[in-house]
């Protein structure tokens, strides 16, 4: 048994990869902020110790996974070093962990964490499987043979990983205090392309993946008529969504998924041809697919009277929309108000233009300042910037979230990847002591 502790557990990827590590029978714990994250739920629910951040937990014979958030002169890594201890990056962890199992890594620019969901709940009914999901949940079987991950381009750390499988959900320009363009970004898929083993599952309806270059087959999902595994006849409710898929225009099967929008579609395509690629019946697909109940953040509703509030993760343009359109099915009849956190300076200001664009298809439009990350503190706007190109739009503080409009019946979207939650939660007391 190996002693790990984690510097930066709560960090999504590095909550479930100690989830993976515990459940596998190590000794596990780790060190972060006070401050609480969901992430940190299934740690404390497997009595994993969490302490505060402090050189003095670093102990001979340890073995220590940093967080990527955290430089080389982190007091830990410091006091690690000085004492011999091993101090191993996340992702190069995880890309020599992986080498035991049939490996699946999940990458894209959106829809990486809903996929890795879908996918290790399906193949999960099928072969004992272990998963590592970005939205801080991760299960370690003993018996796994298969491995499901997500894989994130962010200063390409996903080429760290040899995977099996790759599943490529789009491509998309994101994290511009890294990645210098959209060519840069399609470079770093390519690199991993060619890291792939067996076989990438790629999203034909995205121009860029079509120009990804293999040495394994590159097997193509969408709704083009010309993918390997094609969804024709879509046929959406306020239930879910029917669909047939055709593989190579032949018809194959019909799947229904309890989820809305496009983006759900195409995700659902990508598991089914993996499946199909690794020999899992339609029906067990299906059984899986139906009974699948979501990831944390990903259109995470909480009902308080005739209202509701959906908690997601949206914080790209792309994303937004895709949110918007998940909501427009679901309630076509309820009006969609949208309470948007930026997150980071560097990326409101990339995509000005395309978040006011994305935001103005709710009904209502309110904002609240753009979440500071650890690595950018400021920049060279401010959310007033945003507020300008949105017609109605507001601009939203803790102290008066009562100003949103409590309209019934709603539907009240509350999108970002910071702490908009804190808006979301205060504006439950205000519903709840109406």
């Amino acid at each position: 048994m190996t002693f790990y502790h984690f510097t930066g557990i709560k960090g999504s990827g590095m909550s479930s990869l100690a989830q993976i590590l515990f459940d596998s029978g190590e000794q596990v714990q780790g060190s972060d902020v006070e401050t609480y994250y969901f992430t940190e739920k299934p740690l404390r629910d497997r009595n994993i110790t969490i302490l505060k951040f402090d050189p003095d937990n670093i102990k001979p014979g340890m073995t220590v996974i940093a967080g990527n958030a955290f430089s080389d002169d982190h007091p830990e890594i410091v006091r690690a070093k000085e004492i011999g201890v091993e101090v191993i990056r996340y992702h190069k962890f995880l890309g020599d962990y992986i080498k035991k199992y049939t490996s699946i890594a999940i990458t894209g620019a959106h829809g990486k964490t809903s996929t890795t969901g879908l996918m290790s709940h399906v193949i999960g009914g099928y072969m004992p499987t272990s998963f590592l999901i970005g939205d801080g949940t991760g299960s370690g079987k003993k018996d796994a043979s298969f491995f499901v991950m997500e894989a994130c381009e962010y200063r390409r750390h996903f080429l760290a990983y040899h995977p099996d499988y790759a599943v490529m959900t789009n491509i998309d320009f994101d994290h511009p205090d890294y990645f210098s363009n959209i060519q840069d970004v399609q470079k770093a898929f390519q690199e991993l392309a060619l890291q792939v083993k067996k076989a990438i599952i790629a999203c034909g309806d995205d121009d860029h993946l079509q120009q990804i270059q293999a040495n394994v087959p590159v097997v193509y999902y969408g709704f083009g008529l010309e993918n390997d595994f094609a969804a024709r006849n879509v046929v959406k409710t306020t239930e879910g969504t029917t669909f047939e898929v055709h593989v190579r225009n032949e018809y194959y099967n019909t799947f229904t998924i309890p989820l809305y929008g496009d983006h759900n579609v195409l995700n659902s395509l990508s598991v089914i041809a993996l499946s199909h690629y690794e020999g899992v019946p339609a029906q067990l697909v299906q059984e899986r697919l139906s009974t699948y109940e979501g990831v944390k953040r990903r259109f995470t509703e909480t009902k308080i009277g005739h209202n509701v509030l959906v908690d997601d993760y949206a914080h790209h343009p792309t994303e937004i929309r895709a949110t918007i359109q998940s909501a427009r099915q679901k309630y076509p009849d309820r009006k969609l108000v949208a309470i948007f956190q930026p997150h980071t300076f560097s990326r409101t200001e990339a995509f000005l233009n395309e978040f006011a664009e994305s935001l103005s298809q709710a009904d209502a439009v309110y904002l609240c300042d753009i979440f500071s990350s650890a690595r950018e503190k400021s920049g060279n706007l401010s959310i007033g910037d945003l507020a300008n190109l949105i017609d109605g739009s507001n601009i939203l503080k803790i102290e008066n979230v009562q100003m949103v409009e409590q309209n019934i019946p709603a539907v009240y979207l509350f999108m970002g990847a910071g702490d908009v939650h804190k808006f979301q939660d205060a504006f439950e007391s205000v519903l709840k002591n109406k």
